[in-house]
């Protein structure tokens, strides 16, 4: 007889075959978004890691470590691709008005304005959701935010 604790570890240990399925197509989403996201990013002469940067520097500004944190990479690396921004005129660096040691990477308005072009080129991200009801985006959001709560 088995305990409820083992038959849910059991489970999470073997793949049952839609679990698997759904693995391959969240990796084949994955692969889609960011090879459209490539396209996006190069249409506005960015490399992806500059598009992902100044998309969430639209967003709000951040500590360089902060930064390097949320794109998974060294805080040199940021460095450099924040320079590289910069030169741009889509990128600057502020004091941080909490602490004025720490200085903030923020996106210019030309900036701002590249990151919602980027955003709305993204057709892979727009055009199939595009298909789905209210509800069912309202599902799929529910149920990706649950996977990402694990």
């Amino acid at each position: 007889m088995s305990t409820p604790e083992k038959t849910r570890s059991d489970k999470t240990r073997r793949a049952d075959p839609v679990t698997l399925e759904v693995v391959e197509l969240i990796g084949d989403v994955v692969a889609r978004f960011y090879e459209d996201y490539e396209a996006a990013a190069g249409d506005h002469s960015l490399t992806g890691a500059q598009a992902r940067l100044i998309s969430l520097l639209s967003l709000e500004p951040l500590p360089m470590r902060k930064l390097a944190q949320k794109l998974k990479c060294e805080p040199s690396n940021v460095t450099g691709i924040v320079d590289r921004l910069e030169t741009r005129g889509l990128v600057e660096r502020r004091p941080d008005p909490a602490d004025r040691r720490v200085k903030l990477a923020a996106a210019t308005d030309e900036g701002r304005r590249v990151a919602r072009s980027l955003r709305e080129s993204l057709r892979f991200a727009r055009e199939p959701l595009a298909g789905l009801s209210d509800e069912e985006r309202l599902a799929l959001r529910g149920l990706l935010r649950r996977m990402l709560e694990v």
